[in-house]
């Protein structure tokens, strides 16, 4: 269990503060006014350039993305902001309507964030709501047109943050699959190839056909953020609590069958692009461009595909590394049990022994 935990975290890259002072849980509103009164991100459409999320809030998102299944789902992230980054404490949900495309805060959601935050600084937590964070099941972490909507509002208000987290690509990979974007101002054209979910020739954002022409038309809005993990000797201890509660459930679960309609989802999606791919290729041979060298939309495909099988093995290698923990944590049960019973036997035995040498 405690091997699975570390695994975890290592796989995010999850950092321990000091554990002395945790520092990025001391609430500074004096620093915070000072930043706020400035408004330094007003001038530079790039002035946020990173966020740093504790552990305990990411598997918060994490386990409420999991909970929406093939919906969308939606929360808040609480913190403050230090110069050129954004940090987050603590997350909750919210109670919207979702559907597969998309979701929607209605009023009850609107007082329920209110009321909850009120219930926070009652507490003492005077830490603000920073972000806003949303579910996209099994395409990826990205901005929508609503989502850039939604945004560019929640920005006039303040520095605000949005997150998108991928839960059926977070099983399939092992690994949390996480996006944080700020959106441009309106008067803001940024230069040709700048902005957009932050995916270059090293890395490859696959995007379902279906939404393919959403993620294009407003990847010029926004910008993508550098997102870290970190964690406090606090954190340590309630991410313990947290894990061992869920752990039976993902001990029980195996990727490749909680996955398994999310493979097919993707195997469905690759073969109309491969569809797509050939009758794009037909229609040059037709008009005799044959000396075409590199086709970009067969090399996406390809990447697509790649993908997919990389996904496929990982979920493997991981089962077969959850197996063997298991075994031999049953094996180590089952030792431990045999010798209980063979001390007991042999105690039985001794008493009878003695027994029968007693006058």
């Amino acid at each position: 269990m405690q091997a699975a935990q570390q695994s975890w975290e290592f796989e995010n890259a999850v950092t321990l503060i000091d554990p002395h002072r945790d520092a990025l849980y001391k609430y500074d509103e004096e620093t915070h006014k000072a930043l706020s009164a400035q408004r330094p991100w007003s001038k530079d459409p790039h002035y946020f350039k990173s966020i740093r999320i504790s552990a305990v809030a990411l598997l918060k998102m994490v386990m409420h993305a999991r909970s929406g299944g093939s919906l969308e789902v939606m929360g808040l992230m609480q913190g403050y902001v230090l110069p050129e980054t954004f940090v987050v404490t603590d997350a909750f949900r919210l109670p919207v309507e979702g559907t597969e495309t998309r979701v929607n805060a209605q009023d009850e959601a609107n007082e329920y964030m209110v009321s909850y935050l009120q219930s926070c600084r009652d507490a003492g937590r005077m830490e603000n709501a920073v972000g806003w964070y949303h579910s996209h099941p099994g395409y990826g972490c990205w901005l929508s047109g609503i989502d850039v909507t939604t945004q560019d509002m929640q920005q006039l208000g303040g520095p605000f943050v949005a997150v998108v987290v991928d839960p059926e690509r977070t099983i399939s990979a092992g690994k949390v699959d996480i996006g944080a974007f700020r959106t441009f101002p309106k008067d803001y054209t940024p230069p040709k190839g700048e902005g957009g979910s932050g995916a270059g020739e090293d890395d490859y954002q696959t995007v379902p056909l279906n939404k393919a022409e959403d993620f294009g038309a407003h990847a010029s809005h926004y910008y993508s953020l550098e997102v870290s993990v970190f964690k406090s000797a606090l954190d340590t201890e309630i991410l313990s609590l947290l894990w061992n509660k869920y752990w039976v459930a993902t001990l029980s679960q195996s990727p490749l069958f909680t996955t398994r309609d999310y493979g097919s989802k993707q195997m469905v999606d690759l073969s109309q692009k491969i569809k797509r791919a050939t009758r794009g290729v037909e229609s040059s041979a037709s008009r005799g461009n044959l000396a075409q060298v590199k086709d970009p939309q067969l090399e996406r495909v390809a990447r697509d595909g790649q993908r997919i099988v990389s996904e496929e093995v990982k979920a493997g290698v991981y089962v077969h590394r959850r197996t063997d923990q298991h075994k031999g944590t049953t094996r180590g049960v089952i030792m431990n049990e045999n010798a209980q019973s063979k001390d007991q036997s042999v105690n039985s035995s001794l008493r009878r022994d003695k027994s029968s040498s007693e006058p």
